[in-house]
């Protein structure tokens, strides 16, 4: 199973509260972790408890061969089950499309779904320049984050990125410093990281797409995909964030999905 990281709830669920509180599991994008997500899941857990997951082939979770949604939506449908279903699912970027797979194949496993930045399409870009990055920094008789970051800098010039994956190094690693990401299944997968395998379903329970206003990963010509498999769906937008809106604008963020979590079903 996924490495699990559970922030429990802080305080039971009460009459006071707008609606019960089930479990909340987070699923981070590519080249993430749970550990980027700490701050807003300990705060989240105020009336619930959190998972915040490492996928395959990230952080602490099994490696494997395929990277692709069916896997990783199988994989988080493990999680559920041994959390107790249903359960709130909030996942961003490849995080988002592998919760996006689980609802339109097995629904009942979730009670409510976030979707962050990002569609049930297929992308042109690719992922792999990072890759070719982080392989090509000089680990040796490295000790510090800040050293590690000044070599970065070298390869990758937005501090932002550098900071992100720089999470996911590992200075203490018996032997040596190592990156905690399967970069070779991770490259080897990239097409169907960036790609969507064209899921037919329809998942009627409510759904936030949650965007950055300056990123440009959920445009409104995607606006009758998702329709079609999300009749619920409901669009927010965070002023002055992109992609990485969890980490740029975390309060408004964090506000935003509780909101929606404990809204009063519609009629």
């Amino acid at each position: 199973m996924l490495k699990l990281i559970h922030h429990p709830a802080t305080r039971p669920a009460t009459d006071a509260d707008s609606v019960a509180a089930p479990p909340l599991v987070i699923a981070h994008g590519l080249f993430g972790s749970g550990r980027n997500w700490g701050v807003i899941a300990r705060r989240l857990a105020d009336i619930r408890d959190v998972w915040a997951v490492d996928m395959r082939n990230h952080g602490e979770s099994p490696r494997a061969a395929r990277h692709r949604y069916p896997d990783l939506a199988a994989d988080l449908a493990e999680v559920i089950a041994h959390i107790g279903a249903p359960a709130d699912l909030l996942g961003h970027s490849m995080g988002g499309k592998a919760a996006m797979q689980l609802a339109l194949t097995e629904p009942d496993l979730i009670r409510r779904l976030i979707v962050a930045d990002i569609a049930p399409v297929a992308y042109a870009h690719d992922q792999t320049r990072h890759i070719d990055a982080m392989r090509a920094l000089d680990l040796a008789n490295l000790t510090t984050r800040a050293e590690a970051d000044h070599r970065l800098s070298a390869l990758i010039e937005d501090p932002g990125l550098r900071a992100f994956f720089l999470q996911s190094l590992d200075l203490k690693a018996e032997g040596g410093p190592r990156w905690r990401l399967n970069l070779d299944v991770l490259e080897g997968e990239m097409p169907h990281i960036v790609g969507w395998p064209g899921t037919e379903g329809r998942f009627d329970h409510p759904t936030l797409f949650l965007t950055g206003a300056q990123s440009h990963y959920v445009r409104p010509e995607h606006r009758d995909t998702i329709r079609h498999h999300f009749p619920a769906a409901r669009f927010a937008r965070i002023p002055d964030a992109g992609h990485w809106l969890h980490a740029e604008k975390p309060r408004e963020f964090e506000e935003t999905v509780r909101v929606f979590l404990t809204a009063p079903d519609r009629a």
